[in-house]
């Protein structure tokens, strides 16, 4: 885990930002430490999207496309708590995109959001590589027009309350701009 030493990541960051806000790069530049130029460094990619149909196909593929060979792929889109413990032994910074998604996926499966947040938040406790969450922030807009649109949107801002309270990092990302919303010190190991 050498290579983990070579940048100064926290434990736990959190990006969060609206749709094309430049969360995901920023997040991917992080996880490998070439946010300011450094050749990227190995890391592990949790993706949770489904491709349910073409459009979402397509932005699969150009996130593949994007990251290239240094990463080694898991795909769930639920146990994120059990893909953390698997992403983990590789021992690199594990990316997990996205937050958003993974809400999707528990609710529309009939999931308990606050149980799978509370093990998602267990699984963190002595993980001993960094990891990077990316979520949108979907409360800024309009307020959803259905019973589930305002269930989902409600669902997320409380996600993302919890991750952010957890994390040690917190970026939002607007326009492909960060802006650094919390910062905790990483511990200084001997």
């Amino acid at each position: 885990m050498e290579h983990i030493r070579a940048f100064p990541l926290p434990p736990v960051t959190l990006v969060l930002g609206g749709a094309r806000s430049g969360k995901s790069t920023h997040a991917e530049k992080l996880a490998t430490g070439s946010l300011y130029g450094a050749p990227p460094q190995p890391a592990v990619y949790i993706a949770t999207a489904q491709a349910g149909d073409v459009e979402m196909a397509t932005r699969i593929a150009a996130h593949r496309l994007r990251r290239g060979s240094h990463w080694k792929t898991l795909e769930e889109p639920l146990k994120l708590d059990e893909a953390l413990a698997a992403a983990a032994a590789h021992g690199r910074p594990v990316l997990v995109d996205c937050l958003t998604l993974w809400l999707t996926n528990v609710m529309l499966s009939g999931g308990d959001v606050d149980a799978a947040t509370d093990d998602l938040l267990r699984a963190l406790e002595g993980l001993a590589v960094p990891v990077v969450f990316v979520s949108n922030e979907v409360g800024l807009g309009i307020v959803p027009d259905t019973p589930l649109g305002r269930a989902f949107r409600d669902a997320q801002g409380r996600l993302n309350m919890r991750m952010a309270d957890r994390a040690d990092r917190v970026i939002l990302m607007t326009a492909g701009l960060s802006l650094t919303l919390k910062d905790r010190p990483a511990p200084i190991s001997p």
